[in-house]
């Protein structure tokens, strides 16, 4: 089996949120295009997660506002940069996730997306690694292989 790790996908960094920021905020936020989760810091380590799944069964539950830290997701299932793709996969599918904070030394430093997977781990995509270079066959590369992350 052919080994891709983490930290070779490009990582999408979203905009994260403090714990104190108001759900109203939090909403805002996740409405903006390419937004599907909202990463809660505290002093720069990941403490949780807010969807828009926690905003809508919040709305259902009550009519408050509280705070993100009254309704994200924690703990927070996480994965390390140098964990295989499939080994993240298997993760998101275990925990019934579709995002995976990467975390490194107790530090975020992205976020993985279930639809980032798809393609790395789809038949129609071959990696293999050449002198602890990852190389792939890519539809979207002109000469069809390319080198790197």
């Amino acid at each position: 089996m052919i080994r891709t790790t983490v930290e070779t996908v490009a990582l999408r960094s979203p905009p994260t949120i403090a714990p104190t920021t108001p759900v109203s905020e939090a909403a805002r936020r996740l409405r903006r295009p390419g937004v599907s989760a909202l990463p809660v810091l505290e002093d720069g380590s990941l403490v949780g997660i807010v969807t828009g799944s926690d905003i809508v069964a919040l709305v259902a539950e009550t009519d408050d506002r509280p705070a993100v830290r009254e309704f994200m997701s924690n703990p927070v299932t996480t994965i390390g940069p140098t964990a295989t793709l499939s080994a993240a996969a298997e993760r998101m599918r275990t925990a019934g996730v579709r995002q995976l904070p990467v975390v490194a030394d107790g530090r975020y430093r992205g976020l993985l997306a279930a639809h980032t997977l798809a393609p790395y781990l789809s038949r129609h995509r071959l990696e293999i690694e050449w002198d602890d270079e990852p190389l792939r066959v890519d539809r979207s590369a002109e000469s069809g292989l390319t080198a790197g992350d």
